[in-house]
């Protein structure tokens, strides 16, 4: 299939599925917003930090075994593809159930750590606790999803996070509304949507529509793949966990110069900004499997083609996306609050957080082009920089000087100084596979001479 078509197959279901995923916080957030208030959403901020550490660990695996999967199946080795498989789904839940294990007996110190005051402490307590019981459920998505991916069955991914996110929107007015379960209600929906995806997926790796089979065989560890899966996929990991550690030092430092209506600003924002970046991971997920089975057959001409083009439809998009958010901060930031307070915060730092979001679609699809490759060093470069490299700097100095607003300004400095470290990495990548485009296509012609001379047919007649 010609590659932008390809791209766009892979890529609309990705996108559907990944926001339809996203909603699931976004609608949590607007229904503790209304129906328990400020506080509530200040709780649910609170515990935020631990859900992203589930993700990271789920998108670790999910990642790593996705471009494993993806480069075995493009040079035809289906059975190693399938231990990766396996692999990443026993890997996710023995973590899943560590997670719990840790974790839930100490979540009153964990959202202490993350800045809650005493007011807000009793909210992010009740949330957590019905999350970290479920906290298998909430990595166990990430992954096999990503794997429904790399075989190229986005839609598949895509209809089991509809199921879930359909799942959580009827269940949480139902919880929080009619049974007065307040935040513990958004919490229960949305671990029984985690829930139903999971067996969906499962389901479909058990079934003969996949490609790959998940075998209680090739859940049986194998170092060799998880070690090449962690080392793809430990980038990702720490990207997310290390925004589980800057969303903890935000919090802090906005309880500390502002409080827990500042608190709920960034959940707003940050709710708002995941979900406004998924189709740049959707894009992300379409190109990877396709660079990483094209990359593994050797087509030097379609992996050139299809980077080029996901980079200029990442562009086109993160500039509409800019343009909303950045416009239209004060009536995106009512939906989740009617406190008028509240919602003058959150367009305030979404102006700042917002202003470099053009360079976001560039800098997420260029370290997934990495990722594809299997280059692990320059994956965990372009994965970490934002955070780690030019983001916790910005916030240990910034706030020092501007208060609330070092934070908030903190967030678009990073975006464009991690973009410039991606197109430094990028170019070089860009022109080999151009060189090697071009070699074969020499190699090709020289064929080609080769065999209409042998044949005896003169080369002017052809």
């Amino acid at each position: 299939m010609p590659v932008k078509s390809l791209l766009r197959r892979l890529a609309a279901p990705a996108m559907v599925g990944m926001m339809t995923m996203a909603l699931n916080n976004v609608v949590d957030a607007i229904y503790v917003g209304h129906g328990v208030g400020p506080l509530g959403l200040t709780g649910v901020t609170l515990a935020f930090p631990v859900m992203m550490l589930l993700m990271a660990i789920g998108q670790m695996f999910g990642i790593g075994a996705a471009s494993v999967v993806s480069r075995n199946l493009g040079a035809g080795v289906v059975r190693r593809a399938e231990l990766a498989l396996g692999n990443a789904a026993m890997a996710v839940i023995v973590a899943g159930v560590f997670v719990t294990a840790v974790c839930l007996p100490n979540t009153a110190a964990l959202v202490r750590l993350s800045g809650a005051s005493e007011t807000a402490l009793p909210y992010a307590k009740d949330y957590l606790d019905i999350v970290l019981a479920g906290a298998v459920f909430a990595a166990y998505p990430m992954t096999v999803n990503n794997l429904v991916r790399a075989e190229g069955n986005a839609r598949v991914a895509m209809n089991s996070m509809l199921l879930g996110a359909g799942l959580n929107i009827v269940l949480d007015p139902l919880f929080i509304f009619a049974l007065n379960m307040g935040v513990r209600g958004a919490a229960m929906a949305t671990v029984l949507a985690h829930v139903a995806i999971s067996i969906c997926v499962t389901w479909y790796f058990r079934s003969k529509h996949s490609t790959m089979r998940l075998s209680l065989a090739a859940m049986k560890p194998n170092w060799v793949v998880l070690r090449e899966t962690i080392s793809i996929g430990f980038p990702a990991f720490i990207r997310m966990g290390a925004g589980s550690l800057i969303v903890v030092m935000v919090n802090r430092t906005l309880g500390m110069y502002g409080g827990d209506l500042f608190i709920a600003a960034n959940g707003i924002v940050g709710r708002t900004m995941m979900f406004a970046a998924m189709p740049l991971m959707s894009i992300g997920q379409g190109l990877q499997p396709i660079l990483g089975f094209s990359y593994g057959a050797k087509r030097f001409d379609r992996a050139l083609e299809v980077t080029r083009f996901s980079l200029l439809a990442a562009g086109a998009y993160s500039l509409f996306a800019f343009a909303v958010l950045v416009f239209f901060a004060g009536p995106v930031s009512s939906i989740f609050t009617s406190d008028e307070a509240l919602v003058e915060i959150g367009a305030h730092a979404a102006r700042y957080v917002y202003a470099a979001f053009v360079a976001v679609g560039f800098q997420i699809v260029g370290s997934v082009v990495f990722q594809s490759l299997g280059m692990v060093r320059r994956t965990f470069i372009t994965s970490t920089s934002r955070q780690v490299l030019f983001l916790v700097p910005l916030l240990l100095v910034l706030p020092y000087y501007l208060q609330t607003d070092g934070i908030w300004l903190s967030f678009p400095i990073a975006d464009a100084l991690s973009a410039v470290l991606v197109l430094a990495l990028l170019v070089p990548l860009l022109r080999d596979f151009r060189r090697k485009r071009d070699l074969q296509v020499q190699e090709t012609t020289m064929a080609d001479k080769e065999t209409i001379e042998r044949e005896g047919v003169p080369i002017s007649t052809q």
